[in-house]
């Protein structure tokens, strides 16, 4: 496809990896202990979590797709590779259709489960979330370092 069009694929490949990971990161390492800190109680602390991620499932998709056709693109756009390079990528698109299926069940099951929770059930909720951030966190980080991995083959 020409040099051009692999530079596009993979500088967008990579500002959505990054946009990704460092928004969910710093979200369970800043945002989430210093808002729980900074508002006190547990129900105002829920609803300025349930606002900030008001929003935000469509734009992920968004973020996913583009990693997505990126890869592809840059798969397309490869020259031959060996079996090393083929079993890294092949593990890169599982591990995005991992995160992509945990994301839709966090977004589609369990933050209703969330908004619904009563007072009591809601620390509980609220751990199992965290839990699930940060495996999927580690999906994303364990894709760009794959990713990197496959450069330095390629």
């Amino acid at each position: 496809m020409g040099p051009v069009v692999g530079f596009l694929a993979l500088s967008a490949h990579l500002l959505a990896a990054a946009g990704w990971f460092g928004a969910m990161a710093y979200s369970l390492a800043v945002v989430q202990p210093r808002s729980e800190r900074f508002l006190g109680d547990e129900r105002s602390s829920e609803a300025f979590a349930v606002e900030l991620a008001a929003g935000a499932r469509y734009p992920v998709l968004a973020v996913i797709a583009v990693l997505a056709l990126s890869g592809a693109v840059l798969i397309v756009d490869a020259d031959a590779q060996g079996t090393a390079w083929w079993a890294l990528v092949a593990l890169k698109a599982a591990l995005l259709v991992a995160a992509t299926a945990l994301f839709a069940v966090i977004s589609w099951r369990l933050w209703p489960r969330r908004l619904f929770a009563p007072a009591a059930g809601l620390p509980a909720v609220r751990a199992g979330f965290r839990r699930i951030a940060v495996v999927l966190t580690a999906l994303v980080a364990a894709e760009i370092v794959l990713g990197a991995a496959a450069a330095t083959l390629a």
